[in-house]
């Protein structure tokens, strides 16, 4: 059985509902899918957050002749006649929720330091930011530059990964070739992780390589030590 959609404003409805009809308490939490206790609390006005009503039959999401059936009968379940329509945001920069805006600029300190080669616009459309943002941490001018540490946007959550290795790819096509470019390692991918775990790699057999050669120098060094001492006491007798 598919759900009833609830009202674009349940809470709001529900206020409405509680002070306009007489209702049950639990036919409106149905409606509005609230918690009936939460509608009791709006109807004692023990409510934290005090709600305007939102007249569901002025939107279009309820009929007076639904009310009335759900009034002559509490057992009647009250049915939505227009569902309300989903708002979607085709256009503008990345929403960020409020809790996570503080993180912007650590977000943009890493970028800034870890991919000098992406532009201001890119930057600006993956953190959801401003140019003027952006321009004071880059050039420390920002009002909380002290407190600012760089962060990967994708663990303060930010963004994606696939999001980030996205722009650092476009931003990675428009850099000038250089002429050294042809004895740079090539990472097949592309991909900045990859790019790391080949440089970690890299550095890990390089230490190994130390470590053996250290390693056959000392062992060396003690075989010559102990010739010459056994030398040395052959030559005392």
């Amino acid at each position: 059985m598919v759900a009833q959609p609830t009202p674009l404003m349940p809470h709001a409805t529900a206020s409405w509902l509680v002070d306009n009809t007489s209702l049950s308490f639990e036919q409106i939490a149905d409606f509005c899918g609230l918690h009936i206790l939460e509608v009791q609390a709006m109807a004692d006005d023990l409510t934290s957050a005090k709600y305007t009503g939102r007249d569901p039959v002025h939107s279009g999401e309820l009929t007076h002749e639904e009310i009335e059936r759900g009034q002559e009968d509490t057992e009647y379940r009250l049915k939505m006649h227009r569902a309300p329509v989903e708002v979607s945001r085709t256009k503008g920069a990345r929403y960020t929720p409020v809790s996570k805006r503080q993180d912007k600029p650590d977000g943009i300190a890493w970028i800034l330091r870890s991919h000098p080669e992406m532009s201001d616009a890119q930057i600006s459309k993956l953190i959801g930011t401003t140019r003027n943002t952006i321009n004071a941490i880059r050039e420390r001018s920002h009002w909380n530059i002290q407190n600012i540490q760089a962060k990967d946007p994708v663990t303060l959550g930010l963004c994606s990964q696939r999001e980030l290795d996205a722009a650092v790819a476009k931003a990675a096509k428009n850099l000038p070739q250089s002429d050294d470019a042809e004895d740079m390692p090539v990472v097949e991918s592309g991909n900045e992780k990859e790019k790391l775990i080949e440089q970690l790699r890299a550095e890990r057999d390089d230490a190994a390589r130390a470590a053996v050669e250290a390693a056959q120098e000392a062992e060396a060094e003690a075989w010559l030590l102990a010739k010459r001492a056994s030398e040395a006491g052959g030559s005392d007798n």
